[in-house]
């Protein structure tokens, strides 16, 4: 096959590969623009290197800049222990389904110098990450179709529920967003409704408490539901993260007695603690429990009591193990062997929801998460304080990264521990992902994928097959040839499913590629899907589409394209 080039054919598609979205897909238009010399378009800039996100691979250990990591986190919290304020500190760090480290500081009783040193197995209170548990409740119960909706009113399941709302208020020009065919009145209400997952998020606009009460308060639902309907939402429903006990503890208890049909700490014991073998979790702390436990203790050094909170217990009253929540990030991250939930479920617990204004203590907030956004990644974590106890549980889940930190005493003022663990660790990983060999699989017969492909007969790409039978896409033209350098016009192929490949490019690139006054983008193909057609007579692939690209009928030709001036 012989394809001719005159002068304006070679200007014509010079200007249309300026303004394509990538190097191996030409998507084109017809520019108004002035002729450019082609020998410029050799004259490539090379600008922020890609993926800004690597993708987590497997890794085979050890790993020198991630042990580096891990060692500036051990001096971390080996140095914040203090005898009096924070005499012990328990932290482990997941990655996917593995236990990267776990380092352990301090003693169970710091007044005691004969008392043990803490472990994995030591028991601290989790205050506020008890939190966690209503809300994977609420996912369970809608996974399993128990709930219909996660945006339910409050009042779909609590009849007498009211409280009042002040600022819900909506001129008639606010309202303009909300669906067409909705009264005024219904999209007042729409707008405005405590919502099971408000309730989860920190969105409810219920206050941190029920008036006149403390944590210690030992009433019920019903005498809970009773002191709201003459008090007032602090913030209108959606609108404002505000912190509240009070609207994970309604949540929790509702759920259990108007859903499950079952006392909640039972509920949560079978269906979470049980199937991830959480065997040193729970509520009550029994006399065999406390003997476990790291004692907590005031910035004084005087002993924390062990309270027990009563009706708020969905929302602090826990405890649990480093090992222990080391099986729940795991399962969060949908590595765990025993599955709590759908990994589609998981995908929507750990969405953040809302951006918070700046005199909330988190960028964004989630279901029950407190987002805080730090070197590009969103970290999900959830923290708590109880008397004489600090807690953490955080995942990267583009990383695949998780850390629980345990103290008993009260964590330092002055700096925010878990941050400064993953500004060590977030580096490292990423180093990790990028040096490591990427994962690329074989079609299960590379034969019918092999050949020569023209898109529009503009662009030519020869794919071929290793040693190993993964595929590789090289790009040929003089439109390439003059473009793009010549590392960068050669892909894998990555087999997904039934014909479809992934891109993956083995090593860094850069994000852009500068060409004079124009761009192309190569981080837009990085990950993109080949759907590859079905096979003909002759069992080949007549052709392929990369639909993230809207690209289609990229074609078999039947032998390599010469060019010639």
């Amino acid at each position: 096959m012989k394809v001719k080039w005159t002068k304006l054919g070679m200007v014509f598609f010079l200007l249309l590969s300026f303004v394509m979205t990538g190097c191996f897909i030409w998507q084109y238009s017809l520019p108004k623009a002035k002729p450019v010399d082609i020998r410029l378009a050799k004259e490539v800039k090379v600008e922020k290197m890609c993926p800004r996100f690597p993708e987590p691979v497997p890794l085979e250990h050890p790993i020198p800049v991630l042990m580096e990591a891990l060692d500036k986190v051990d001096v971390l919290l080996r140095t914040s222990i203090d005898a009096t304020k924070l005499p012990a500190i328990s932290a482990i760090v997941i990655f996917n389904d593995s236990v990267l480290w776990n380092g352990n500081f301090g003693r169970r009783n710091g007044s005691d110098p004969t008392s043990p040193p803490t472990n994995e197995f030591t028991v601290y209170r989790i205050a506020s990450l008890s939190k966690i548990f209503p809300t994977l409740m609420l996912y369970k119960l809608w996974e399993d179709g128990k709930v219909d909706s996660l945006d339910d009113p409050l009042g779909k399941y609590v009849k007498n529920f009211s409280i009042k709302n002040p600022l819900g208020k909506r001129m008639d020009h606010d309202l303009k967003s909300v669906s067409d065919g909705m009264s005024s009145r219904e999209a007042q209400v729409h707008v405005s409704s405590v919502t099971l997952r408000r309730m989860a998020s920190q969105l409810s606009g219920l206050p941190r408490r029920l008036r006149a009460t403390t944590l210690l308060w030992k009433g019920n639902t019903q005498a809970a539901v009773d002191l709201l309907q003459d008090d007032v939402l602090v913030a209108d429903p959606g609108t404002k993260c505000h912190y509240s006990n009070l609207a994970f503890s309604l949540l929790a208890h509702m759920m259990a007695e108007k859903v499950a049909g079952m006392d909640y700490q039972r509920w949560v014991s079978e269906n979470i603690l049980q199937p991830l073998s959480m065997e040193d979790t729970g509520f009550e702390i029994t006399s065999q429990i406390e003997n476990q436990m790291a004692i907590g203790v005031y910035p004084s050094g005087r002993p924390a009591p062990l309270y027990d909170l009563g009706w708020y217990r969905p929302s602090g009253q826990m405890y649990s193990t480093p090992a222990d929540m080391a099986k729940l990030v795991m399962m969060l991250l949908g590595a765990y062997y025993r599955p709590v939930l759908q990994p589609d479920t998981l995908k929507i617990m750990l969405t953040p929801l809302f951006r918070c204004e700046n005199s909330y203590f988190a960028d964004q907030t989630g279901t029950p998460w407190e987002v805080k956004e730090q070197l590009d990644y969103d970290v999900i974590r959830k923290d708590g304080d109880l008397d004489g106890y600090s807690a953490s549980l955080s995942l990267v889940p583009r990383l695949k990264l998780g850390l629980v930190l345990l103290m008993a005493g009260t964590k330092p003022e002055d700096e925010d521990l878990v941050a400064k663990v993953y500004s060590s660790l977030i580096p490292a990983m990423e180093n990790a992902f990028r040096d490591a060999p990427p994962v690329l699989i074989p079609p299960p017969d590379p034969v019918p994928y092999i050949g020569y492909f023209s898109y529009s007969n503009i662009t030519f790409y020869q794919i071929k097959a290793d040693a190993d039978g993964v595929l590789s896409l090289e790009q040929t033209g003089p439109q390439v040839d003059a473009m793009v350098p010549m590392k960068y016009r050669i892909l894998k192929l990555s087999y997904l499913q039934d014909r479809v490949f992934r891109v993956v490019f083995e090593k860094e690139y850069p994000c852009q590629l500068k060409v004079n006054a124009a761009s192309m983008s190569l981080e837009s193909q990085d990950g993109q899907l080949f759907n590859f057609y079905i096979f003909n007579k002759k069992g080949l692939s007549p052709g392929f589409d990369v639909p993230g690209l809207n690209t289609y009928k990229v074609t078999r030709i039947p032998r390599k394209p010469i060019f010639s001036g």
